[in-house]
């Protein structure tokens, strides 16, 4: 209305002007072009592929913080000896079967636990270490005086380290054994007492018939090939610096007990070290024909520790630098299995929750060896390293 007002007062109609040829015009934009359908489809079919998540890739793009190493993983601070180290050891290598869940029958769950039964209660030296916050050199002298006074004996595995058992539980295996004779078991062990440190029995010191039922029944084993090339044979992970070498090697020297022959090399050093071009005369090191002293059912527990050690150092080594939080590490361990509260809530209800602990490798192929046993040995033999990072509790490092 306003603009008819202002018509009918200005009396004429006048004509809008036409715009100048010469005046800038504003660019208008051209329509957009719908892309068609097999356009469309070209274009996703040039979008690369996202590459499938590995579950073991590197979630830190950086070195965790470390503001010191752990020098012992035992949380009990009560450990105080040798003995109560082994007792701790032997009594957390496993983890309880769970009694909901599971994921295993119960045939397999029968299976898993008689094979426990059957491993023998032997600790290595290195697990030892791990435990005791006390120097190398102490724990091995507290060691030499428990063997010597007959408290604990030392197992010597070619290749796969030295391991300790108690004397007690020794000689209950002994006299458990109904494949020796009563003559057999009481020459044994009084051998074993006369001689708390010596690993070899020479095959002149025992009769044939003895000797043959303390092999088949597995408390000793022969000595043949154990004068073949180191680096053939010594390829496991408990390979000591002086299987590699010679018996002067610094590790193998600073174990030792002040004051004993091995700490200076032990006998036929001179050999060893490349003179004295004379044959060994001393009982140090003897024939291939003589025993070693054994512990039955050693063999299968060694094979499980070489095992667990190998996929412990596997699950750090497919990370970026070879390291993880001990808490992820552990997840990984136990298969990815979360026990947090809403799980345990949700398996309450009857609903599915996750992967069931059966199925994991550590029920299937390990019996269900426990992390914190299979951190504590691996920090032991060397493969690596846990520190503290200051952020995300403990870090362990692939060495």
């Amino acid at each position: 209305m306003s603009s008819l007002r202002a018509l009918l007062k200005s009396g004429r109609i006048s004509k809008r002007k036409p715009p100048s040829p010469f005046a800038p015009r504003k660019p208008t934009a051209p329509p957009k072009k719908q892309p068609s359908a097999g356009t469309a489809s070209t274009t996703a079919k040039r979008k690369p592929a996202t590459a499938p998540v590995d579950d073991l890739e590197d979630f830190f793009n950086d070195h965790l913080d470390s503001i010191g190493l752990v020098s012992t993983l035992a949380a009990d601070s009560s450990l105080r000896d040798v003995p109560q180290a082994m007792a701790r050891a032997r009594s957390h290598m496993f983890s309880p079967v769970p009694r909901e869940a599971a994921g295993m029958s119960s045939t397999r769950i029968a299976q898993v636990l008689n094979h426990r039964l059957t491993l023998p209660p032997v600790v290595s030296i290195a697990h030892v270490h791990a435990l005791l916050s006390a120097s190398p050199s102490a724990v091995e002298r507290e060691i030499a005086e428990l063997e010597g006074s007959g408290v604990v004996r030392r197992i010597r595995v070619r290749a796969r380290g030295e391991g300790l058992i108690l004397m007690t539980d020794y000689e209950k295996m002994i006299r458990g054994a109904k494949d020796l004779k009563d003559g057999t078991k009481e020459w044994f062990l009084n051998h074993l007492v006369k001689n708390p440190r010596e690993g070899i029995i020479a095959r002149e010191a025992i009769r044939e018939s003895m000797a043959d039922e303390l092999i088949r029944a597995g408390f000793l084993t022969g000595r043949a090939g154990a004068g073949e090339d180191a680096a053939v044979t010594l390829m496991g992970l408990y390979a000591r610096p002086e299987d590699r070498s010679t018996l002067t090697s610094l590790d193998s020297v600073a174990r030792q007990a002040s004051g004993s022959l091995a700490a200076v090399g032990g006998a036929g050093v001179i050999h060893l070290a490349g003179g004295g071009g004379g044959a060994r005369l001393t009982r140090g090191y003897s024939s291939e024909m003589d025993y070693s002293v054994a512990v039955p059912g050693h063999g299968p527990l060694l094979k499980l520790v070489s095992e667990s050690l190998e996929h412990l150092t596997w699950v750090l080594s497919k990370t970026k630098f070879g390291e993880m939080p001990e808490s992820m590490l552990r997840e990984r361990w136990d298969g990815g299995i979360a026990m947090d509260e809403a799980r345990l809530a949700r398996k309450s209800r009857g609903e599915f929750a996750g992967v069931l602990p059966g199925r994991t490798k550590k029920w299937k192929e390990f019996w269900g060896v426990e992390f914190s046993w299979a951190l504590e040995e691996a920090m032991g033999v060397g493969l690596v390293e846990v520190f503290e990072t200051g952020t995300v509790g403990r870090g362990v490092r692939k060495l």
